[in-house]
């Protein structure tokens, strides 16, 4: 690297003690793109200066942003610096710079957030009024709504877990093992599947916990269960091809579906899961079935044995495809988790996928799909295109974590923790609302539904009760079909004890209010 063009700023700090003594860093000033046309016969501080100016008025350069000093750029551009010094001297007589003794040079603080832009010609350039041609898959998917229900992280949000309880200092230990000792060799490209180790070490785990008939090289390693259905549907459906959702379920995952080009077909759920005779007279012959068979997304029930059969010689007898999303399966609180679904599976139909973020913490974005050996070459293929391969670092912590014991010791203690977050939720719950709201989905997980009473909008109530510091989700979403259901999807895995009575308070003073709202409009 060019020592021309570090940052002059960074500095020892001579005031610091000499046996503690550290970096102060400056940020390095970024460059915008300047084409010095030696040629031209607009002068060169011109020419810096006009690229300068542009940039922040576009506001490619933010306000406060520092530049490089004026030696770097004339390095920079081989150029002499009194081109260079004539430009920043300009710009900051104009106020678009600004300069700190010692500190550098910096785009002006002092300019409006919003700066009106007019090039040479005086002109405002316009992108056309009319919608542009984007591809009919992009069209498919619904517009992203900012929903306030989906950003909150207070009382009864779902998707959360309780992660001041995480085993940070062990984490923060292993993760510094690889830090201190990083070589060369996990810098460069690794394969698609994943990490051996770590996939061995993800074989061991679901043969053991989960029941799943698998080796580490059926295993792949993704950036978590949304991209596993991704390349899951890249590989097995075909645009037109039918696929089976269950209904209610889980929306990214149908989006998934519908990205590929799919023919969605809903599939009613009831207290033993999806309803596979349902599934057979609506589409017999589907190219695939998307279930969450162990925790159904969001009402809770467990596929029962009946169920399970079916879908699987449903499977076999029609050569489609089973995409068993397992993404809780560890939380059960009445009793031991039911095995997998690919664990039954005696013909090779079952694509399971599992992911880390419900155990551990959801930015780590570290799932896994398990397929049957065969169709191995066409995922690898897919991924490929994709993204190439998932990143090492955080395959060979978790591997560890897993593998002294943590990761079991950490499960041990969540589960009694939601156990009882999820007691005294459902206790505050019926004190509070009575029978006037039908629990469901209690006994594993980390969230339940609420179903509303008749004459509730379950997005209107949400919305109030997100003003409230209640981020409880509304169900009615969650359904593909035409009849819908109106509830509450509550989450309680980063709800404390202390909160969840106080907020549930909150959400009923929220149903009050629209129940006299209602009274007055009758």
């Amino acid at each position: 690297m060019d020592s021309s063009n570090w940052p002059e700023t960074s500095l020892l700090d001579p005031a610091l003690p000499q046996a503690g003594v550290m970096m102060r860093k400056v940020a390095t000033g970024f460059v915008p793109i300047i084409a010095v046309d030696r040629t031209s016969s607009v002068p060169l501080h011109r020419q810096i200066y006009d690229t300068y100016r542009t940039a922040i008025l576009t506001q490619k350069l933010a306000t406060g942003q520092k530049v490089p000093s004026s030696r770097s750029l004339a390095a920079e551009l081989g150029v002499s610096r009194i081109p260079v010094l004539s430009a920043y001297a300009q710009l900051l007589e104009e106020g678009y710079f600004e300069s700190k003794a010692g500190g550098g040079t910096f785009v002006s603080r002092s300019l409006p957030e919003k700066l009106p832009f007019s090039g040479h010609d005086g002109q405002v350039k316009k992108l056309s009024s009319g919608r542009r041609a984007v591809s009919r898959r992009s069209e498919s998917l619904p517009s992203f709504m900012p929903v306030p229900w989906l950003y909150g992280r207070g009382a009864f949000s779902v998707g959360q877990v309780a992660v001041e309880h995480f085993p940070f200092q062990i984490w923060s230990r292993l993760v510094s093992r690889y830090y201190r000792g990083v070589r060369a060799s996990p810098l460069h490209f690794s394969g698609p599947m994943g990490s051996k180790d770590f996939r061995n070490t993800i074989a061991k785990y679901l043969r053991t916990v989960r029941a799943v008939n698998c080796d580490p090289d059926q295993i792949m390693v993704v950036n978590g269960s949304q991209q596993a259905l991704d390349i899951t549907a890249r590989v097995l459906v075909d645009a037109g091809d039918s696929v089976w959702l269950e209904d209610p379920g889980y929306r990214l995952g149908r989006q998934a579906f519908m990205l590929a080009g799919c023919e969605l077909v809903p599939v009613p759920v009831d207290e033993e899961g999806l309803d596979v005779s349902a599934g057979l007279a609506a589409a017999r012959n589907a190219r695939a079935a998307y279930v969450t068979p162990s925790h159904q997304f969001p009402m809770g029930s467990t596929m029962s044995p009946s169920r399970r059969r079916q879908l699987l010689e449903w499977a076999q007898s029609e050569g489609a495809w089973i995409i068993e999303d397992d993404y809780d399966g560890e939380y059960r609180y009445q009793n031991l988790p039911p095995a997998s679904l690919q664990g039954e599976d005696r013909y090779a139909r079952v694509i399971y996928i599992g992911t880390f973020s419900k155990t551990l913490y959801p930015s780590l974005r570290m799932g896994y799909l398990v397929m049957p050996s065969d169709l191995v070459d066409r995922f690898v293929a897919v991924r490929l295109a994709m993204d190439v391969y998932p990143s090492d670092l955080f395959q060979a912590v978790l591997s560890d974590f897993i593998q002294e014991g943590h990761y079991s010791r950490h499960l041990r203690r969540t589960r009694l923790l939601y156990r009882e977050r999820r007691e005294i939720l459902v206790k505050a719950l019926r004190e509070h609302f009575g029978s006037a709201l039908e629990i469901r989905g209690e006994e594993s997980g980390l969230h339940l539904v609420a179903t509303l009473p008749r004459g509730f909008d379950d997005q209107q109530v949400a919305k109030l009760a997100a003003q409230r510091n209640v981020w409880a989700w509304p169900l009615s979403p969650c359904y593909l079909g035409t009849t819908s259901q109106q509830g509450l999807v509550i989450g309680f895995g980063r709800t404390t004890p202390e909160e969840i009575e106080p907020a549930v308070r909150r959400l009923k003073r929220v149903l009050d209010e629209l129940s006299r709202y209602r009274g007055t409009m009758s």
